[in-house]
């Protein structure tokens, strides 16, 4: 029979599994408090939302003041419009400035439009919102004829410039990760940088940027301060026309959250809480993919 022999930490090691025992403790601790944060956060609006959450709420518009009932229909068509509008202005930049500056530009100058882009990521909202103001409300653009009014137009190129820096960066990380002997293969067989850039290289970004758009969609639906600039003075019905302003789901919850009406008090909860259904819903499908992307190319390295 073997002699066995029983292990013991002692001195440094002890201390180590110490220090990595309170660190895994912080960390769930950690996470428990995001966690119940949330819960907490999401359970309080929806409880105040429960009394307006109904068919007639997603159907229907406003009430009559005083009276119960009613619904944002408008809002949620307004909301769907700016954000198509925005992202129809800043996926094709937003992509086409990722390529440029991932592939063809020196390093020097991708240095300087990532510290940019990172700039304007980081610019509050509200200051955007005054820039669009000045540019598309207050003067006419005359080569499309908008402007000296708020329109769904404004409103949707602010949301897009809002966009842009999340989807050129998250694009530039997602290009970064494709590996380089796809690249060399494909120079290999004599293609050309532009020909590889379009059949080897974004087919296998393509998940990373359906990710950095929908992170981007998540963000623009729920932006207020520009569109209290650019796209804040509409009627009660549902609007199709880019060119005059729109309901939109964030600037009803400032508005109606203001109002004395119990009834317009109890919709403003529930469309926060159908707002912050939509970007953890996002959020949750971008993750997903982005996973999904990143094994994809972990694979073909």
């Amino acid at each position: 029979m073997e002699p066995t022999f029983s292990l013991k930490a002692t001195g440094r090691s002890a201390n180590r599994l110490r220090k990595n025992r309170m660190a895994e403790i912080g960390a769930v601790v950690a996470a428990g408090v995001a966690i119940g944060a949330l819960a907490i956060l999401v359970g309080s609006v929806l409880v105040k939302a429960l009394p307006a959450l109904n068919l007639d709420f997603f159907t229907k518009g406003p009430a009559v003041f005083g009276e119960t009932g009613g619904g944002i229909a408008p809002a949620f068509v307004g909301t769907a419009m700016l954000v198509a509008i925005a992202t129809a202005m800043a996926v094709p930049f937003g992509v086409l400035l990722a390529i440029f500056v991932s592939e063809f530009a020196s390093r020097r100058f991708g240095d300087q439009v990532r510290l940019w882009l990172d700039v304007l990521n980081g610019f509050p909202s509200i200051v955007i919102g005054i820039f669009v103001f000045a540019l598309m409300v207050q003067n006419k653009i005359p080569i499309i004829g908008l402007g000296h009014h708020q329109s769904a137009w404004a409103g949707g190129f602010a949301l897009a410039v809002i966009m842009l820096p999340l989807i050129s960066r998250t694009t530039m990380e997602v290009l970064t990760l494709v590996p380089n002997n796809l690249r060399e293969a494909s120079y290999a067989l004599g293609v050309s940088k532009w020909r590889t850039v379009l059949s080897v290289v974004l087919p296998n970004a393509i998940s990373g940027i359906v990710t950095g758009t929908t992170l981007a969609v998540a963000r623009a639906a729920g932006e207020t301060a520009p569109l209290l600039f650019a796209c804040s003075i509409f009627g009660q019905v549902v609007q199709t026309d880019p060119s005059v302003s729109v309901a939109s789901i964030p600037v009803i919850i400032f508005e109606y959250s203001e109002s004395p009406d119990t009834n317009l008090n109890s919709q403003a909860w529930a469309a926060a809480f159908v707002l912050i259904m939509f970007v953890l819903v996002t959020s949750l499908i971008s993750r997903l993919v982005l996973d999904r992307s990143r094994r994809k190319l972990g694979a073909a390295s």
